[in-house]
């Protein structure tokens, strides 16, 4: 089932004319964010059951589709599964929407390269210069490795379709809710930390996987592990941060800085060391580190179950 999401994400990415599971989750979570703002008074509380709810619906539908196909046929208990698997995948998505950026930079097209940045980061776009929207590039992959490649894959491998879309619906209740907001600073904390909780072992892994491909992919292993060890904690997140140094120390270059949100100026910690430029270069080192490190997990994944199967 694994090789089969694999494949599939590989081949196709996400079309869309596919309903994807992950507009579903949203759409839940806007409505059932509406319901309870109105029916619980306490943010926290409501944010608890918010979380439980979009988990739990989530998770226990992807269960009843693939118990249910199952029961038709074990075949079809295997497509549903694969299916479902796919859309959790996002290392083909990724590198389509970042390699949009790549190429309008590419054509000297800055306006264009800086409206397809804005589609896959969170920070204002507008204004950004070259070397930062390169830079802006890099960050994304890297960062996504962890929460759109390596978790998802991770949490498919240990508990199936449902755990894969559990954890999605973690992750699409972080993006929607889990901001420091007025709005969102109480409603969304539950969904916040316990993102923070699923992608603790992901990321980590991630760092590892990257530390380990690098060479493969043409880049620095003992940079990727200096730089995750000594920058991987330069990051408000306590995950993101670990992927990003280890892309940064693998391609020799200087990740964070300052970021524009809504208007105002965000200092971050930087991350790496300037020894090579932000340019089409490392981005296509951030792609390569990603398959290589999606692979690289796959193939331990393999290992061990032939280990397992073994007399």
């Amino acid at each position: 089932m694994v090789l089969a999401a694999l494949v599939l994400d590989w081949l196709l990415g996400d079309p869309r004319w596919l309903p994807h599971p992950v507009v579903a989750v949203g759409r839940l979570v806007t409505s059932l964010e509406r319901q309870l703002r109105r029916r619980v008074a306490n943010e926290r509380a409501a944010g608890v059951i918010l979380l439980v709810l979009t988990v739990g619906i989530a998770g226990g539908t992807a269960w009843v589709l693939g118990l249910g196909a199952g029961l038709v046929h074990p075949v079809a208990g295997f497509v549903v599964e694969a299916l479902l698997g796919w859309t959790c995948l996002a290392a083909r998505s990724l590198h389509g929407e970042s390699k949009l950026v790549a190429d309008a930079l590419a054509a000297g097209d800055l306006a264009g390269a800086r409206h397809f940045l804005s589609r896959i980061v969170g920070r204002d776009t507008a204004e950004l210069a070259e070397p930062e929207i390169w830079r802006g590039a890099v960050e994304t992959v890297a960062e996504n490795t962890s929460d759109g490649v390596i978790a998802p894959l991770f949490w498919f491998m240990v508990g199936g379709a449902p755990l894969a879309l559990a954890y999605k619906a973690v992750n699409t209740l972080d993006s929607m809710v889990g901001y420091k907001s007025e709005r969102y600073l109480r409603f969304g904390w539950a969904s916040a930390r316990f993102d923070d909780l699923v992608n603790l072992l992901p990321a980590r892994i991630t760092g590892l996987l990257m530390v380990l491909s690098a060479p493969l992919a043409g880049l620095s292993g003992p940079g990727a592990w200096r730089i995750m060890r000594r920058d991987g904690r330069n990051h408000s997140s306590p995950n993101a941060g670990i992927p990003e140094a280890a892309a940064a120390g693998a391609l020799g270059v200087r990740l964070g800085g300052m970021n524009v949100y809504c208007g105002r100026p965000v200092a971050k910690p930087t991350i790496g060391d300037p020894l090579n430029p932000l340019d089409r270069a490392a981005w296509r080192g951030a792609v390569r580190l990603m398959y290589g490190s999606e692979i690289l997990l796959t193939a331990f994944m393999l290992c061990y179950l032939i280990f397992l199967e073994r007399p």
